[in-house]
């Protein structure tokens, strides 16, 4: 059964013409039950008939997950495709397992229910599938969705937060269409802009302090964003976070992957319209979205040159005030929160991450693209990092093209840019960071909570087309686990029979005196069995298991404890 969007907005025909259409605002999924269903549907984006596309709970994008730290979430994503999918929760800090990596494959037409703690601080995330060789087709066919985080710290602040009155997901992607309108994976002609899936958007807004949470969905291109006439506006939030304080800006540059809040006070504008831009004019060369690709003027891209938006002012939305709100937010605040950046002296190591060309020397920059000298196997582990630990990362990017690169499953602050301190909007929380062509970044993290020596983290190139070509690679984080959260095999719980019967006996001499949770888990990380256990030894019923090899979690108030079994 396919699950369609509660508003009829998806079905209305968005396509160029004499007028803008209304922005619009995918609706909001929230509780500590979340629902996704990736389903083939189409839209209507240019005259003549309609575009196959991939959506979640609808025919394109996905709804706006609402997410509270400290909750626990249980996730169910049922892949109603013919094909298989996964699903990352980009940003979010969840064990490997949980990741929606490529290693957690959804079967066609199963489900995979992973139970998440959120940890995160408030700020703007997303998830979108990431299936090694086909995650530029599914996302470009609009299988991605936004994610909000809010938190005690967040909440105090006197910030816009009333969803689609005066705080706005927007979500940029550029696409490509062939003949029969239908969309074009990995083509330089993406010179249609979609903004939460709307082709030359409008969006009433209130004459007031209004908030924007921008990602850019888009495969490849980097977007320069600034409103007409310098309107000064103020970065809130980067990836994972909010920022120390405001920063006051004119422009924003923002690559695929990354996200920023933002806010624009409008106040005295009623009955006016301001234009949000990118000014791909500005953009320096050796970035995909200006008038030249590769630094120093090297290398080409097919079809680049011919690209209308490349090198090129472009409106993204139209904004029409409207009159304020009762509750209208009216100052911003001089600070937010304080960032606890780790402490550099504290490193264990640094890793040298190298970005190149697979061949081709510098004029390459369509690639497929290396890192350390090797493409991505799913069956290499490329090192592995202890848990609890720092590490200081340098990426250095030897191709002429700039490269957005990711990390999984944590958040790391910039210590610079080309040997530059990173400007104050960049001074937070980021999993996503701009890589220049011919130069390096170094990144300083903390290797958190969790430990898996069998699943690995993924860290690659954010541009889709890269990504799929193999410009990824993948960490383990193993070691002596502390603190909460930690994913491991304890000695003094023991399970039997394994291989398992029909009932599996489960004796556990180390675990606190509240009742703890037994869930069994298969090895698509679907759950089969959730128990709670008050006391040990306990018996569970386990005859409604097939063959395979399952994971069982040991979930108390300190710690997640994991064993492996399997059934024969």
């Amino acid at each position: 059964m396919k699950h369609a969007f509660s508003t009829l907005v998806l079905v209305v025909i968005f396509f160029s013409g004499n007028c803008q259409n209304p922005l619009f605002i995918p609706p909001i999924l929230e509780g500590k039950q979340v629902n996704l269903h990736v389903q083939y549907g189409s839209m209507q984006f240019q005259a003549g008939g309609p575009t196959a596309t991939i959506g979640i709970n609808g025919n394109f994008l996905g709804p706006t997950v609402i997410l509270n730290q400290g909750d626990s979430i249980q996730l169910s994503v049922y892949n109603d495709l013919d094909e298989s999918t996964t699903m990352h929760w980009h940003g979010l800090h969840v064990p490997a397992r949980l990741d929606g990596s490529p290693h957690n494959v959804i079967q066609a037409h199963t489900v995979w229910s992973p139970r998440i703690k959120v940890l995160d601080q408030a700020s703007t995330y997303w998830y979108h599938p990431h299936l090694h060789g086909k995650t530029a087709e599914q996302v470009t066919k609009g299988a991605a969705g936004m994610i909000i985080v809010r938190d005690n710290q967040e909440s105090t602040l006197n910030l816009p937060r009333n969803y689609g009155i005066d705080d706005f997901p927007i979500v940029i992607q550029s696409r490509a269409f062939d003949t029969n309108r239908q969309f074009v994976v990995n083509s330089a002609d993406d010179h249609t802009l979609l903004i939460n899936g709307t082709i030359d958007p409008i969006l009433k807004v209130p004459a007031q302090i209004i908030r924007f949470r921008v990602l850019n969905g888009s495969t490849n291109r980097v977007y320069n964003i600034g409103f007409q006439g310098n309107q000064l506006f103020y970065q809130i939030a980067s990836d994972g976070g909010l920022l120390d304080a405001p920063v006051a800006l004119t422009r924003l540059m923002l690559a695929p992957g990354e996200r920023a809040e933002l806010l624009v006070n409008l106040s005295g504008l009623k009955d006016q319209s301001l234009d949000l831009f990118s000014f791909g004019s500005e953009l320096p060369n050796g970035i995909y979205g200006a008038a030249v690709p590769g630094s120093m003027g090297v290398g080409s891209i097919d079809g680049y040159s011919a690209n209308i938006l490349n090198g090129k002012d472009f409106k993204l939305i139209r904004l029409s005030v409207t009159a304020p709100t009762t509750q209208a937010i009216s100052t911003i605040p001089s600070n937010l929160i304080s960032n606890k950046k780790p402490d550099p002296s504290k490193s264990s190591v640094t890793r040298i991450i190298t970005l190149s060309t697979s061949g081709m020397g510098m004029g390459n920059l369509s690639g497929p693209f290396l890192i350390n000298g090797q493409s991505f196997s799913m069956d290499r582990i490329d090192f592995s990092a202890k848990l609890g630990a720092t590490e200081i990362w340098q990426i250095s990017n030897q191709t002429a093209i700039a490269h957005p690169f990711h990390i999984h499953g944590l958040q790391f602050f910039i210590s610079d840019i080309g040997g530059a301190a990173p400007d104050r909007s960049r001074q937070g929380r980021k999993d996503v960071v701009l890589v220049p062509a011919m130069q390096s970044v170094r990144l300083i993290m903390k290797l958190d909570d969790f430990l898996d020596p069998e699943i690995p983290y993924m860290f690659h190139c954010h541009m889709l087309s890269h990504e799929d070509d193999g410009m990824m690679g993948q960490f383990l984080v193993t070691g002596i686990p502390t603190g909460l959260n930690t994913l491991i095999d304890d000695p003094l719980i023991r399970i039997y029979p394994n291989p398992m019967t029909d009932h599996l006996t489960i004796e556990a001499a180390d675990v606190d005196r509240n009742p703890v949770i037994i869930e069994i888990r298969n090895d698509l990380g679907q759950l089969c069995i959730q128990e709670k256990i008050s006391g040990f030894p306990a018996t569970l019923n386990t005859s409604s298991l097939k063959s395979g090899i399952y994971t069982i979690s040991f979930i108390d108030q300190n710690r997640v404890l994991v064993r492996k079994v399997i059934r024969f």
